[in-house]
């Protein structure tokens, strides 16, 4: 008899472990324990309560079981960037709680970290948002349904030659997604026929951000690309791109999508007004799938206003840990549910998606938005255009 569905929500901390992570593979349980590691507080708690929201909207839709099993979701929360605290927290579930799939992963680094624990540990690990191209080759047993920089931020160069901006400065937070951010924007422009005049590169917990507007200003730049990971730090740059008058003085800013996620865009107001992004997904896109997942994410979230993009993530994410189950019948088996996953494609919230074989990366349509307002005189990031089947650049030759 089956156990029902359990939703905890543990608190973080490492554990000491003792003996290796060697889980059999023919292991078999009523119930299948999915790990979820991301910030449940701190500044980034917004983007763990999406990814929660996700992954509960799926099974308030789909059932909360999959082939004969119970699933029961095991948060860990890591509030900020932190790879020793985060292979600690994977090493817990694996060992301790014994899970069979591990999901979630906010930053680049704590992904890094978790991936040597897999093959040992018999567990995939899918990944709900962590978007550096390079964490697919750290290990065969990762899959990932969020996106990269990579493949984001290849479409802004094209469409801001188009708007007649040439000379740009980048920045980007110094870590994995932004260098691949960088790279990527400067092949996309220079392809287009534009240029980077010059790139900055900051620290990833960078508040202030007075001194880099004056150095946009000092380089005399049409046009701005900007990465920074969602939460503070974006909700202040778009904040002081528009204060110390850069936009006024018809300085155009161009950024993946993390720049305006939708629980940002009431507090940034009139700052984002026209900014164009390029972007997987919006709250507002207008399908009836995705009508019923932003409704079924808001109610697990509690607020209308607070569903972004990580919920999407977490969402698919658990579609594909479902599909997973459902191959290997419930045993533990990492490498076969991995296999099982290649090639898959489904009608997601997003749009049409699809596991690439080769890469286990997601493709998908990536949609170039401006921050508008809707009928109801609502900040969106409203779709003006897409690029279908985009695959990861930063992967495929």
């Amino acid at each position: 008899m089956t156990k029902g569905f359990l939703n905890r929500l543990l608190p973080a901390g490492a554990l000491a472990l003792a003996g290796a992570l060697t889980l059999g593979a023919s292991a078999m349980a009523d119930t299948i324990k999915v790990g979820i590691i991301g910030p449940f507080s701190g500044p980034f708690a917004l983007q763990g309560k999406n990814f929660q929201a996700g992954a509960e909207a799926w099974l308030a839709q789909n059932g909360k079981s999959v082939a004969g099993h119970d699933i029961e979701l095991v948060y860990r929360d890591l509030p900020t960037a932190n790879p020793q605290q985060a292979r600690a927290l994977a090493q817990e579930l694996i060992v301790r709680d014994k899970v069979q799939y591990l999901g979630g992963v906010y930053f680049t680094p704590d992904a890094m970290a978790i991936t040597p624990l897999l093959k040992q540990g018999n567990v995939p690990l899918v990944i709900f948002n962590a978007a550096t191209s390079a964490i697919m080759n750290s290990s065969p047993l990762v899959v990932r349904t969020s996106f990269t920089l990579s493949q984001t931020t290849t479409p802004l160069g094209k469409a801001a030659v188009e708007r007649g901006v040439k000379k740009f400065v980048s920045i980007v937070s110094d870590y994995g997604p932004g260098v691949d951010a960088e790279g990527a924007f400067k092949k996309a422009i220079e392809a287009a026929g534009g240029e980077v005049k010059e790139a900055i590169r900051i620290p990833l917990n960078t508040t202030e951000f007075s001194p880099i507007m004056q150095r946009i200003r000092d380089a005399g730049a049409e046009g701005v690309f900007a990465f920074l990971p969602s939460g503070p730090p974006t909700l202040g740059f778009v904040k002081a791109f528009s204060d110390t008058g850069l936009k006024k003085a018809g300085v155009k800013l161009f950024a993946p999508g993390d720049l305006t996620q939708e629980s940002d865009l009431p507090a940034l107001g009139e700052a984002a007004a026209g900014l164009i992004t390029s972007f997987h997904y919006a709250v507002s896109h207008d399908s009836e799938i995705n009508k019923r997942f932003v409704a079924a994410a808001e109610k697990a979230i509690g607020a209308p206003d607070l569903v972004s993009f990580p919920a999407v993530g977490a969402y698919d994410g658990m579609f594909v840990i479902s599909k997973m189950i459902a191959a290997t019948a419930g045993k533990q088996d990492a490498e076969k549910a991995v296999e099982a996953v290649k090639g898959l494609g489904w009608e997601s919230p997003r749009g049409p998606v699809k596991i690439d074989p080769e890469t286990r990366h997601i493709t998908q349509t990536i949609y170039l938005r401006e921050v508008a307002k809707d009928a109801q005189g609502r900040w969106i990031n409203k779709e003006i255009a897409s690029v279908p089947e985009q695959k990861d650049s930063g992967l495929t030759k």
